[in-house]
């Protein structure tokens, strides 16, 4: 008998790709999306296309329910005819710009809709794995007050620094500006692992750095590479926030972190968590981005300057990856920075 997951957000970047990665491996695929994207920021957004992807290629192995996941009736009729060995959460409201139009929004659908899963998983599917997408914003802009130096297109910090190799989980979550949707991330990751902690399930929030790839539908909000991609090959004008376009990201693509939760699914521990992103292995600062994409295009970027940086936004963050490479010595990354966009450039969802 074919094992089960229920994967939210099942149409996004990360949820599509976990849908195709597990459902090569067998699973029959249960997918919660209602393209809220679209609601959030628009057309450009809106994932419909993914889910038409995934309904098609897929036929039987995917079962997909336009469910809104504040719903929790909803999500309780679905938990109670379906037995699950693997839960993945990644439906979320993703910009901290967005979130402060809408606060209420923004912590019901990543905080509340959370609990609803994990009460829910607790209630009828115990035994599951929960996988949850959390983000580095649980860090708030703590890393800004890292002791970064200037360079010629980034910010840097000192080779001999702590967190010179990235930022670690030890780094405090206390005292800092999270954004409103931080914040509500804050919530939902403390309670997947209390899940794990006080009662005792097999629970794990992975804390993203950007998460990247062909299938994002990159739009202003969200999105830094895909929708950087998307304004070059567009010739769109694209709009930097402060820091002088010296701001530095680590990427991981979405292939290799649904590798890294197999990982996890194969020797789940109870109540953990990982940092997890580019690393030192894939980093790129705004400025760096754009000259290899210009590159790899063959195409000059629009693009304007804005003095005053997006609120707590971070000025340099680079994942540790080092605990979670420690506990799952057979992962390693498949992509790195040129690698990821080589194939946004070739891929990605924007008009050709």
């Amino acid at each position: 008998m074919a094992k089960k997951a229920l994967i939210t957000g099942s149409a996004g970047l990360i949820g599509s790709e976990a849908t195709k990665f597990f459902a090569n491996l067998g699973f029959e695929i249960h997918g919660i999306d209602n393209n809220m994207r679209k609601y959030f920021f628009g057309e450009e957004a809106s994932t419909d296309w993914s889910r038409k992807m995934l309904t098609d290629s897929l036929k039987d192995k995917y079962t997909h329910y336009n469910v809104d996941i504040r719903d929790n009736q909803k999500l309780e009729e679905i938990f109670k005819k379906h037995t699950f060995d693997l839960i993945i959460h990644t439906a979320a409201q993703p910009s901290h710009d967005w979130a402060a139009k809408e606060p209420l929004t923004d912590f019901g659908v990543n905080a509340t809709a959370t609990l609803y899963l994990l009460e829910n998983m607790r209630k009828y599917t115990p035994r599951a794995v929960f996988i949850f997408t959390s983000t580095n914003k649980v860090y708030g802009d703590r890393p800004n007050t890292l002791p970064l130096v200037e360079q010629e297109t980034r910010y840097e910090l000192p080779k001999k620094h702590t967190f010179y190799k990235g930022i670690n989980e030890t780094m405090s979550i206390d005292d800092s500006k999270h954004s409103i949707f931080g914040a509500s991330k804050v919530a939902a990751d403390i309670m997947v692992q209390e899940y794990g902690k006080y009662f005792g399930l097999k629970t794990v929030a992975f804390r993203g750095g950007c998460l990247t790839g062909p299938a994002h539908s990159g739009t202003k909000l969200h999105g830094f590479l895909a929708y950087l991609v998307k304004c070059i090959a567009e010739s769109k004008k694209y709009t930097i926030f402060g820091y002088k376009g010296k701001q530095v990201r680590d990427n991981i693509h979405s292939y290799d972190l649904v590798n890294a939760f197999y990982h996890f699914y194969k020797n789940p521990r109870r109540g953990e968590v990982y940092n997890i992103g580019g690393s030192r292995h894939s980093n790129i600062s705004m400025l760096e981005g754009i000259k290899k994409i210009e590159k790899v295009l063959k195409k000059k970027a629009i693009y304007e300057y804005v003095d005053e940086n997006r609120s707590g936004d971070h000025i340099w963050y680079i994942s540790d990856v080092s605990k979670f490479k420690s506990h799952y010595k057979a992962w390693n990354f498949t992509y790195d920075i040129d690698a990821i966009i080589d194939e946004i450039c070739r891929f990605g969802h924007f008009e050709k």
